[in-house]
């Protein structure tokens, strides 16, 4: 989400600053490198029932996923909306 909002990626809110508090980061992962992300957490999860666009399976909170290496690569698909 940092990294988005640091380059002007249009769709990324990031309301809250990146605490895991509004939902406004919401983005959809690359289903098949799903398994390659730490599982979401009690509050992510609780988050995303709170999402303006559709939920699915592969949605996530930006703001919890963290860069790395071997993430590279890693796609993400923005919601048509975050409001």
């Amino acid at each position: 989400m940092q990294g988005a909002i640091a380059n002007g990626i249009e769709g990324i809110l990031g309301e809250c600053g990146g605490s895991c508090a509004c939902a406004t980061c919401h983005c959809y992962v690359d289903e098949s490198r799903l398994p390659e992300l730490a599982a979401p957490s009690q509050t992510e999860l609780d988050m995303l029932e709170h999402v303006a666009a559709e939920r699915r399976p592969n949605s996530r909170l930006a703001c919890q996923l963290k860069s790395t290496a071997r993430l590279d690569g890693l796609i993400l698909h923005l919601p048509a909306t975050q409001e």
